[in-house]
């Protein structure tokens, strides 16, 4: 206690002091800081499923997996900053079969696919593609998944990092509705950047270019129907491929890159530095189930005033008292900050802010970060404090996207 309180006395004389402080902590493993990267093997497991795109993946050099719905998603081919400006300028080819769907069938499909969301859905359109928040009876965030609406007793529900076929099962099993959940074979290939149109005309027709922002429709690829989605997870515009045959994972790779290759077609993955700069929320990663959708900024994307949904007594009393904290960007006044998956504190004067979730080195925007930021320090532009393991940081509170 006496160590503490003298730390604190020579912090509060010199911020400087702040700095090595934080360093003697992290080394006496006082204080968590994620660790960084280790060349470690991922061992072979059924419980982690390979992709039909994975012979193709590793074949191209990927550099790195990290595990999505118990599934291998690449995170990096030659570095997350070379990655970043191919995507930004030509056109890049990503193994995301991890996106899973849950496929829920029959004559109460609309009314439990409404059921798991506040967002109002009743005038979806066939091939319409829906980003809806999934809350729970408390209002918590289940997943925020894409709804694709194949008719309106199909739907497909494009799952973040969570088993939601579960959850589905269990709502349909209570509350008695008529209706089959399972995860059929569906595997996404998406085709991001720039050039995505040129690529992706050539290989199916300029009528899938005509496709509108979330909208989807049917394209034959070798004799095979596939739906086909104007939608990623990246700002650079692209296509979803949903194939629905794994067997063909391999054909479809190879077309895709040889239909590419006069647009320098690369493999890629979602890339930190841009989804950070384009302010692309992870369920899981920014927040996850602990935390409202209000807190994920997708107010608008919520309409418990007007549905019956599952939390709508807690997103209304939500709604109207405000959230405690929102995900905001961070501007960090910093030479260099490292690539991490978040939990740093963020600090005010007057005390803690909030926590960094993510943060990354944008070859344009410099060292950026993103955050859930208390609600006293949302107003842009307010001046906050990141400690990392490199040092104590000014930040300034900015809107998504940066």
């Amino acid at each position: 206690g006496l160590w503490a309180c003298l730390c604190l006395v020579l912090i509060r004389a010199n911020p400087a002091c702040m700095s090595i402080f934080l360093k003697i902590l992290y080394e006496a493993n006082q204080v968590s800081f994620p660790a960084k990267p280790l060349a470690i093997h991922l061992g072979p497991s059924a419980r982690i499923r390979r992709t039909p795109f994975s012979d193709r993946v590793e074949a191209a050099g990927v550099k790195g997996y990290t595990v999505y719905n118990h599934m291998l998603l690449p995170t990096m081919f030659r570095s997350l900053a070379e990655d970043y400006e191919h995507l930004r300028t030509a056109v890049q080819i990503w193994d995301v079969a991890v996106e899973r769907q849950v496929e829920i069938t029959g004559p109460d499909a609309a009314k439990l696919v409404q059921m798991m969301t506040p967002r109002d859905l009743s005038k979806a359109e066939d091939l319409q593609c829906l980003y809806i928040p999934m809350t729970d009876h408390d209002g918590m965030m289940v997943n925020d998944p894409i709804a694709i609406k194949l008719s309106s007793d199909r739907w497909w529900l494009s799952i973040a990092d969570s088993d939601v076929l579960l959850w589905a099962k269990g709502l349909a099993y209570g509350m008695k509705l008529n209706v089959h959940c399972q995860e059929p074979d569906v595997s996404p290939l998406a085709v991001q950047g720039p050039k995505s149109d040129a690529l992706m005309a050539k290989l199916f027709g300029e009528a899938v270019t005509k496709l509108k922002f979330f909208r989807s429709g049917w394209f034959d690829f070798d004799g095979h129907t596939v739906l086909i989605a104007r939608s990623g997870w990246s700002h650079q515009g692209g296509f979803e491929i949903y194939l629905d045959d794994a067997s063909l994972g391999h054909k479809l790779w190879d077309a895709v890159s040889e239909a590419g290759q006069e647009f320098d077609i690369r493999p890629g993955c979602p890339n930190l530095i841009e989804r950070v700069e384009a302010g692309l929320v992870s369920y899981g990663g920014d927040a996850g189930s602990k935390n409202n959708p209000y807190e994920f900024g997708l107010a608008k994307y919520c309409h418990p005033e007007r549905v019956d949904c599952i939390g709508r007594e807690a997103l209304l009393k939500i709604a109207a008292n405000g959230p405690d904290r929102i995900i905001r960007g961070l501007k960090v006044h910093a030479p260099m900050i490292a690539a991490c998956a978040g939990g740093w504190p963020l600090t005010h004067k007057s005390g803690h802010a909030g926590t960094v979730t993510a943060a990354a080195m944008s070859p344009r925007l410099g060292a950026i970060a993103m955050g859930m930021v208390e609600r006293e320090f949302l107003e842009p532009d307010t001046m906050l404090e990141i400690t990392t393991p490199d040092g104590v940081f000014p930040a300034k509170v900015s809107l998504l996207p940066m």
